[in-house]
């Protein structure tokens, strides 16, 4: 049944280890280029250096933003959805469940096959990632692109998206109508959790002068304290006119004179030491969700 399920997905492993081959070349070339470009400008500053190289790559940086949710979506529309669905759709099922293997057997061997090789991609992305990072500074927190291609979140949102594609073409008994229930679903999935992540932890109050926190932080609410010390929602209307024009550079003449007068920044913020704490609730998370979907699949299926 291993070999079986190896012949009939091979396709799908070998484009997979292709892309991350061609992905780990693009890092690989980069990471060279970039680390000769560094050598050659060291009498740079951090800031203007960190700006050269993402003007340099900003081809790089564009492809980073997509592929949190594009990753696990290929994987969820062309390994989950097909599945089940094109078996159903097609009628198949009524042979292969009959030849001595029983569905969940069938099924079992599956997703357990795929699954791991699934989450060894997973492992692969984070690694390659990882070992890119470093050179180019990047934030490894506050970035949410960054941070889902590192560590243990690959492997989860990968894993997820395999059994919502299996599910929904278990569900749905059609590939097409399965491979869009995929798409939504991990874009809802993506922008939820982030959402939900202000709640996994008690954030850190930081009262400043400046109008902005620690880079590598996630931002979860902001405020301001008046000259008495007391926490308020906004300055009251009044102490620093406001401009005619309202626009970046007038809103930041206006806080400067709060500042001037008195009045600090508050904001709540999640710092980088919670990285691991993050990035486990999110997995445990997204395989929670995996395995209900597991059981709701086992459920479909006769």
């Amino acid at each position: 049944m291993i070999w079986l399920t190896y012949r009939q997905h091979r396709g799908q492993v070998l484009v997979m280890s292709g892309l991350l081959a061609a992905l780990g070349v693009m890092f690989l070339v980069s990471w060279l280029e970039a680390s000769a470009f560094v050598a050659s400008h060291a009498g740079m500053g951090g800031g203007d250096l960190d700006a050269a190289l993402s003007e340099r790559y900003q081809t790089v940086y564009t492809l980073f933003g997509w592929l949190p949710i594009v990753a696990p979506a290929l994987i969820g529309v062309f390994w989950g959805a097909p599945l089940l669905g094109r078996e159903l759709e097609r009628g198949t099922h009524q042979l292969v469940w009959t030849q001595g293997v029983t569905p969940r057997r069938w099924l079992a061997v599956k997703l357990s096959v795929l699954g791991g090789l699934v989450a060894l991609g997973g492992l692969a992305m984070s690694a390659m990632v990882s070992a890119w990072r470093p050179l180019f500074r990047t934030d490894t927190f506050g970035n949410i692109g960054i941070f889902n291609m590192l560590g243990v979140e690959p492997v989860a949102w990968w894993v997820f998206a395999l059994m919502l594609g299996t599910a929904a073409g278990a569900v749905l008994r059609r590939t097409l109508p399965a491979m869009a229930v995929v798409v939504g679903v991990l874009a809802v999935m993506t922008f939820a959790l982030f959402s939900a992540s202000d709640h996994y932890a008690t954030p850190t109050r930081v009262v400043t002068a400046e109008a902005s926190f620690e880079q590598d932080a996630r931002l979860v609410s902001r405020a301001w304290v008046d000259p008495a010390g007391v926490e308020i929602a906004a300055p009251p209307a009044g102490v620093c006119p406001r401009p005619l024009v309202w626009g970046e550079r007038a809103q930041l003449a206006h806080e400067r004179c709060l500042v001037g007068k008195g009045y600090r920044y508050v904001f709540y913020v999640h710092g980088p030491e919670m990285f691991w704490r993050f990035q486990l609730t999110d997995a445990a998370i997204l395989l929670a969700g995996a395995g209900l979907l597991g059981w709701l699949t086992v459920r479909r299926v006769p």
